[in-house]
């Protein structure tokens, strides 16, 4: 009795769960849907989910049972849920010539899928890693109008966009910094499955040179402790605090298809830095710290002042509103959303107001000198030597021409 009122149950909430949400789809290409074909024995349904749609409706629509999708959800419950699917997400039903299941996927994101299958007791779930073929590519862009639109605006070099604001987010804050024929030359791993190019996987190394002539590499490197990213000195690229309070990936993700990025910053001797930004623009925790003020006050509006070691405190104003869980004695990490840029107190239009004080006396952010880490020593420094060695060929070898095409350079990188 219970077991039938916990179905009664599920159907209804599968029947009133509809999911909008877009996140990335999984295996650009795969076949669309394809209604009930008798090909051969077992018949296969294999399709994607359309906006709206739950597996509630799909198996409705292909007149499958629903007793059947109770036992597969049950059976993936503790794998992966199966109440809320994505739009534009690829499945695959196999029937047998009872028009039962006999095995149902469902493509998760781009690094796994779900898998049930089933034996003599129902259905049993699986989650598994999607494999990939690899290759190696080398790409060489040149800035002209910001970063996501010299790679270009597609899904895959996007992905890649921000993975380069996050190896060089200690040292370069590319929502405001780049400038027009910076140098951005990458070796990545390219993910490919049937031959077709998927994905972009890690990124081995990459090179940025400045207009101006700075320069800054970073490394993959697996240590004894684990994989991260190191400069040319075999120092880990992470700081104690991030370059810019502003994320590239949090902005850019709303502001993707515009030529010019919406942030702009100015600064203010001695006192800090002003990045006009639209109104809503998260912002995050520069270093791990403790909140020791979040509220109102004075000209700085909503404010948050963090307190981290050495005598470091940073402070952001202006705020629209203050992140949930942000109050005095709150732990924060870095990179955490903390509040969200806006106009409270003195101010003329959205923007955040940022200040680095140390023992509370201003600084200023952009000529702050935080140390980074300790290099790699023995055997890790030799072994990391010897692949900057071989990077460093790659990447000499890598050109930068004067255009790159909006559909991105991955279609001729591939060596």
């Amino acid at each position: 009795m219970k077991r039938i009122l916990v179905f009664m149950v599920f159907v209804i909430a599968m029947a009133a769960t509809v999911t909008t949400s877009n996140p990335p789809s999984p295996e650009k290409g795969a076949v669309a849907e394809n209604p009930l074909q008798k090909d051969e024995t077992p018949r296969v349904i294999d399709g994607r989910i359309k906006e709206g749609e739950t597996l509630f409706v799909i198996f409705k629509k292909y007149g499958l049972d629903l007793a059947e999708l109770f036992e597969i959800s049950e059976a993936s419950a503790s794998v992966h849920g199966l109440a809320n699917v994505f739009p534009d997400h690829r499945y695959k039903i196999k029937l047998d010539e009872d028009n039962s299941v006999s095995a149902f996927t469902y493509w998760i994101d781009d690094e796994y899928r779900l898998d049930a299958l089933r034996n003599e007791e129902g259905f049993e779930a699986e989650k598994k890693k999607i494999h990939y073929d690899k290759r190696t590519a080398q790409i060489g862009i040149s800035i002209k109008d910001n970063l996501i639109s010299s790679l270009g605006n597609d899904r895959e070099n996007v992905s890649l966009a921000f993975d380069l604001s996050d190896m060089f987010a200690w040292d370069l804050d590319f929502t405001s910094d780049l400038r027009k024929d910076d140098v951005f030359k990458i070796v990545v791993q390219e993910c490919y499955r049937n031959g077709e190019f998927k994905k972009y996987g890690d990124v081995l190394c990459a090179e940025y040179v400045g207009a101006d002539g700075m320069t800054l590499r970073a490394y993959r490197f697996k240590s004894a402790e684990k994989v991260g990213y190191y400069d040319s000195k075999g120092r880990p690229l992470k700081k104690a605090f991030l370059k810019a309070p502003l994320s590239f990936r949090r902005i850019s993700s709303g502001f993707s298809l515009r030529r010019k990025n919406p942030v702009l910053k100015i600064y203010r001797p001695h006192h800090g830095v002003d990045y006009a930004a639209p109104t809503g623009t998260p912002v995050s925790a520069i270093g791990s710290g403790t909140v020791t003020f979040a509220g109102r006050r004075g000209g700085y509006g909503n404010l948050i002042i963090l307190k981290h070691w050495n005598g470091y405190s940073t402070y952001y104003g202006h705020l629209s509103r203050i992140g949930k869980g942000i109050r005095r004695g709150a732990k924060v990490p870095q990179g955490q959303t903390i509040g969200y840029v806006g106009s409270t107190g003195n101010s003329t239009g959205p923007h955040l107001h940022f200040e680095i004080r140390v023992h509370q006396k201003p600084v200023n952010p952009v000529l702050a000198k935080i140390p980074r880490a300790n290099p790699l020593s023995g055997k890790a420094m030799a072994r990391f030597k010897e692949m900057k060695k071989k990077m460093d060929g790659d990447l000499a070898t890598i050109s930068t021409p004067a255009a790159e095409t909006a559909d991105g350079p991955h279609a001729d990188a591939a060596i």
